[in-house]
């Protein structure tokens, strides 16, 4: 049998990326740019005064930024009359690279009255503007743009990552600034094809489902007109319906996805960035979950809740607003994804006790879990700690990063020093910054640990470190994965608002136990030992719950301290 899999394949990717990609946005018109270049070299300003400050001519092609600088860029146009009826967006680029999003250029827009909108990164550099439009609309927008450096080189020294150090030339050059038409039928065939693509390499090739998922992308191909790609995307679509729909075994593994976007607190920034970062972050979910009620978004860190109720009360309602639609799932418990080695009992206990006060005083959330998914190893005392503080159950990655030892299990009971069990995951996935990629889904089936006894572990997905968590691209995804389950069962489903934070599987309850510490081991320079640390505040040779006076002088100075406990600033 003559095997042409190699050609069809060569002949899709060439089409998907000379072709299908750039219909995307047919038609495009130029924005008008004018910036203002905030004074001093590490010089924030709110939006209030970008406001009313005095802007000079910018084009496109113009450099701007050095290192660690703010520059607010003033956008105008409007949308041409021939475009109403379509979704027209604003898509810009100030000079993005290669490198991942949170580790160079960043922006968040706002609108003309100085309200901010959503961030964008190299992998989401889209605003809405109308949906349909009309015709004739003026658009106003102010981009806060943050010349962040890549300072993350292989783990060599660099002028960059200080600002007395840093050359003062400007990092970047803005790309484009546009008003463009979104054709939705191609975007959502690209996503169609994305989806089958990857799922069709991760099955051997010689399954049946493997070649089906070919011929139906090959029809594709035959009903596409690459010289006409927006007028037949739609009869492209329909050859990939039914191959979309095709259930997977009803005994797969499945995954729950929950949109994530981790951000280190103290990292490879300055603090007033790690702000903004979650500004931007906290914006672009809110703004997602207008548009895709089905998203459930995990976040914690009580602190940078805080820094967002304090700098931006715009994004601050719609977190709350978020969370009581239940799009939004206040996890962890603590006020920052803090170290779990170094720092002693008493603590830990009051990263506890403050974090869970914060959830419940400014959200009326009683959080449930320890969510750790970045810390590099775990105390013995945690179980017990976490027990007390009335966590449920416990979640953490980084384990995954092991160079030696590695962790035998992926949903079990974790054991204290004092006998104390919690309900432990440690997603199989292997990564808390998934993209709900093909590769991804099938690593996390294949390394499940306990497999035969559990067929469920969870998926956190989105862009973090100041790349603005899940994208509509994720979501979509999401939604095609989603098909195949509700057919008969298949990989891939959310969380419920409300369960997020509190799901236990009953009738897959673990039967394994991890008695002891957790560690990470053997990274960098050396290892993270798994201390098991002194106790404080005992009674009978166990912990007991401590009691936090509630002067408010004496809570900001422990939140403050507590700020740098997270576990990259003892890197």
């Amino acid at each position: 049998m003559h095997d042409d899999r190699l050609l069809v394949e060569g002949r899709l990717a060439r089409a998907l990326g000379q072709h299908i990609r750039p219909a995307q946005y047919p038609a495009r018109a130029p924005l008008r740019l004018e910036v203002w270049h905030v004074p001093g070299a590490e010089g924030t300003r709110p939006a209030s005064e970008a406001l009313s400050a005095a802007y000079e001519p910018f084009a496109v092609g113009d450099a701007w930024g050095p290192p660690w600088s703010t520059s607010w860029f003033r956008l105008s146009g409007e949308v041409p009359a021939e475009w109403a009826g379509r979704r027209v967006e604003a898509v810009l680029d100030p000079g993005f690279t290669d490198d991942g999003p949170g580790f160079q250029a960043e922006g968040l827009v706002h609108d003309a009255v100085g309200v901010p909108l959503k961030g964008i990164h190299p992998r989401n550099r889209y605003v809405p503007v109308a949906a349909p439009a009309r015709g004739g609309e003026q658009v106003r927008l102010l981009l806060e743009a943050a010349a962040n450096p890549t300072v993350l080189r292989d783990f060599r020294p660099t002028d960059l990552g200080d600002i007395r150090t840093a050359p003062r030339r400007p990092l970047y050059r803005f790309a484009a600034a546009d008003l463009a038409v979104l054709d939705e039928t191609v975007w959502q065939l690209i996503l169609d094809i994305e989806v089958l693509s990857e799922l069709m390499h991760e099955l051997p090739v010689d399954r049946q489902r493997r070649h089906g998922i070919l011929r139906a992308l090959e029809n594709m191909l035959d009903a596409l007109d690459l010289h006409d790609v927006g007028g037949t995307a739609a009869a492209a679509r329909a050859e990939l319906e039914d191959v979309l729909h095709r259930p997977a075994a009803a005994s797969a593994h499945r995954v729950s996805a929950t949109g994530h976007a981790h951000i280190d607190s103290a990292w490879l920034w300055p603090l007033r960035e790690t702000v903004r970062k979650a500004t931007r972050t906290f914006a672009n979910v809110t703004q997602l979950a207008m548009e895709y009620p089905e998203l459930v978004f995990a976040c914690s860190q009580a602190q940078q809740y805080a820094w967002v109720r304090d700098h931006q009360p715009h994004i601050w309602s719609r977190v709350k607003e978020a969370v009581r639609k239940g799009n939004w799932a206040p996890v962890g418990s603590m006020w920052v994804e803090s170290d779990a080695n170094m720092p002693g009992g008493e603590a830990l206990a009051r990263q506890l006790v403050h974090g869970k006060r914060f959830f419940l005083d400014e959200l009326g959330v009683e959080t449930e879990e320890v969510w750790l998914p970045d810390s590099f190893g775990y105390t013995g005392a945690f179980p017990q700690l976490a027990r007390l503080a009335g966590a449920k159950w416990f979640l953490t990655q980084k384990l995954s990063w092991n160079q030696t030892d590695r962790m035998p299990h992926h949903t079990f009971w974790w054991e204290g020093i004092d006998g104390t069990r919690i309900f432990t995951h440690f997603p199989p996935v292997d990564t808390y910054n998934s993209q709900l990629h093909g590769g991804e889904l099938a690593h996390a089936e294949r390394n499940f640990a306990e497999r035969g006894r559990a067929t469920r572990s969870l998926v956190p997905f989105g862009w973090g470190d100041g790349g603005g968590g899940p994208t509509r691209e994720m979501l979509e995804r999401a939604r095609r994965l989603r098909s195949l389950r509700e057919r008969s069962g298949g990989p891939l489903q959310h969380l419920p608002g409300r369960t997020a934070r509190r799901r236990r599987p009953s009738r897959t309850a673990p039967t394994s136990a991890w008695p002891g510490p957790a560690r990470r081991s053997s990274f960098g320079m050396g290892e993270f030992a798994a201390v098991q640390l002194g106790v404080v505040g005992v009674e009978g040779g166990k912990w007991v719950k401590i009691r936090v006076p509630s002067m408010p002088s004496h809570q900001k100075v422990w939140c403050g301290i507590r700020s740098v406990w997270f576990q990259d600033s003892f890197g």
